[in-house]
């Protein structure tokens, strides 16, 4: 696998490379709700590091990433899950968007 450019990557890139890397590292298999429940556990890692540069009190006996890993932990298992189900992220974050913008902000 051809290591990521030193470049800003757009999100049809990442989900393109994720894709490559879950085949080539034979995670290619894993279900929607394997996924998911990843998804899930590498949000809470994400939450850790954050107390933890809060200085807010973190299990003593729990490993924890820096926040910069561990975000780029969820973009992976999150590019899975769209790929899995078709969604092109470029497309869900403009449809969204759209329907944010009609919403009241209080």
């Amino acid at each position: 696998m051809e290591p990521l450019p030193e470049r800003p990557l757009t999100l049809t890139e990442i989900q393109e490379y994720v894709a490559q890397m879950e085949i080539e590292r034979g995670f290619s298999d894993s279900t929607l709700i394997e996924q998911a429940l990843k998804l899930a556990e590498e949000t809470g890692e994400v939450c850790k590091a954050v107390r933890k540069r809060a200085s807010l009190s973190v299990d003593p006996i729990s490993t924890v990433g820096a926040l910069g890993e561990e975000l780029a932990d969820v973009l992976i298992y999150l590019a899975s899950l769209a790929n899995r189900e078709g969604i092109d992220l470029n497309r869900a974050l403009r449809d969204k968007e759209q329907v944010n913008a009609t919403r009241t902000w209080n």
